[in-house]
């Protein structure tokens, strides 16, 4: 696997990880750029799930 499957990868870990409602644990160390990645599918994830839950208690 290349360093391009594996950001992908890591960030669609992070998304799925950012859908739960349990606390985050990133599996990569702090110095690697699929940490980033990680990070950035979680963040992504929260806020899709946020505005959702903002339009359900809008209707």
């Amino acid at each position: 696997m290349g360093p391009r499957e594996q950001i992908v990868e890591a960030m669609l870990k992070g998304r799925e990880a950012g859908k739960t409602d349990d606390r985050p644990v990133c599996p990569y160390p702090r110095d690697s750029l699929l940490r980033r990645a990680w990070i950035k599918g979680y963040a992504d994830a929260r806020r899709t799930r946020e505005v959702e839950v903002e339009v359900d208690r809008a209707e």
